[in-house]
């Protein structure tokens, strides 16, 4: 199924530029997300032991509000709905899309998303049931349509299209002998579908077992904290006891090192293992931020400024504007021998400054991080790939 990394984290990358100071950081290597998963301890898109260990955000809402807030209308934080409440079909409800003989089309009808498609002579047609993706870049749908089997439809809503055009690795070339079956439709195996809902949904698998009635639509407090149970117990008692200080009983991943902090987005926008063990090539590899990021010269072996969260904040939206990020460039690339910046835990470190730009003190990623074109997403993704780009230079994986 198609994955809208938005960022993230909605998709959620970064720019953060300096020199490795090795003595600081213990080095860590990159890792698949996979290999993540088999260690101890909690990590992104795991199954849980239990369903009464999660909260749900209204609790974490109950003290930490002003992020509750912010958090919940991020592009993660709506990553996925149930169709019926979906916005980008209740404001395009009549949406059409045509390839050869094949004509499809959705119609929003109350609570409903009617999907159907015909080749002129006979027609299929399905409700859709879970829809994937703010619409910042686009939106993919899953339904039902035999028994538990989920099915991926052929077509996804795209933002700069405003409509609605084949989804990501799912063109056809040809309509010729495609039977009405197949250009309706892929069929999600149950792994693919655990993997799509765990890094869009919140406690989607419970025991190993994907647990649809029960997960939480989109990307919450719990998806990169781990479940909070424990947590609200050890807060509540801390309140009535007056004690303060020792374990809070919930992960904090900005404690994390370099290396592992940047895996751990990656394991939903894809580690630089993720990247060459799925074999994707060419410019669909700027869709996965961590991987081009970590090609950066000055990443080395992990730098605690050039991390993903270093630039973005995973609690707000997403800044799109270049200007956005000037201070974040500015703060390593200036011009000083040394500046202060904080470690992995805190602590205030001297670290190698970078050079400085000679040519802008301004919209510094439109240069370094240019836009690139991924033509199956019909958008333009910034390269994390942080360099200087010589002048005809074309993309590199």
């Amino acid at each position: 199924m198609a994955r809208w990394r938005k960022v993230v984290f909605p998709t959620f990358g970064v720019l953060f530029i300096l020199f490795f100071f090795a003595p600081i950081f213990r080095v860590t290597a990159q890792l698949s997300t996979g290999d993540h998963l088999a260690e101890p301890g909690f990590w992104p898109t795991q199954s849980a032991q239990y369903r009464k260990d999660f909260v749900g955000a209204e609790t974490c809402a109950t003290c930490h509000a002003t992020i509750f807030a912010s958090q919940k209308s991020t592009p993660m934080g709506a990553t996925a709905m149930h169709a019926e409440n979906s916005e980008i079909l209740h404001s395009h409800p009549n949406m059409d899309f045509g390839f050869g003989p094949f004509h499809y089309s959705l119609k929003v009808q109350a609570d409903q998303t009617g999907y159907a498609v015909t080749d002129g002579k006979e027609t299929q047609t399905a409700n859709l049931q879970w829809a994937f993706g703010t619409g910042r870049v686009g939106q993919s749908y899953l339904f039902k349509k035999r028994g538990e089997a989920f099915y991926e439809a052929r077509v996804t809503y795209f933002s700069s299209l405003h409509n609605l055009n084949f989804t990501p690795a799912r063109a056809m070339t040809s309509a010729k002998d495609v039977a009405l079956n197949d250009a309706m439709y892929r069929e999600v195996g149950a792994a693919e579908v655990g993997r799509c809902f765990a890094c869009h949904t919140t406690a989607s698998a419970i025991d190993g077992k994907f647990d649809e009635a029960n997960l939480i639509p989109g990307v919450s407090c719990e998806a990169c904290h781990g479940p909070g149970a424990e947590h609200v117990a050890a807060m509540r008692t801390a309140k009535v006891t007056g004690e303060s200080g020792g374990s809070t009983q919930i992960f904090n991943p900005a404690s994390l090192h370099p290396p592992d902090s940047v895996d751990f987005c990656g394991a939903c926008h894809a580690t630089t293992w993720d990247v060459k063990l799925s074999g994707i090539k060419g410019v669909s590899t700027a869709r996965s931020q961590p991987y081009r990021l970590q090609k950066s010269k000055c990443w080395g072996n992990g730098d605690a400024r050039l991390t993903c969260i270093g630039c973005h904040d995973p609690h707000k939206q997403l800044q799109m504007e270049s200007t956005a990020y000037d201070a974040n460039c500015l703060s390593c690339h200036s011009g000083s021998a040394k500046i202060q910046a904080a470690g992995s835990q805190g602590q205030k470190m001297d670290m190698h400054a970078g050079k400085t730009c000679p040519v802008a003190t301004k919209n510094c990623v439109s240069c370094h991080m240019p836009k690139v074109d991924v033509p199956e997403m019909h958008y333009a993704f910034t390269d994390h790939w942080i360099r200087v780009l010589r002048p005809g230079e074309t993309y590199r994986d």
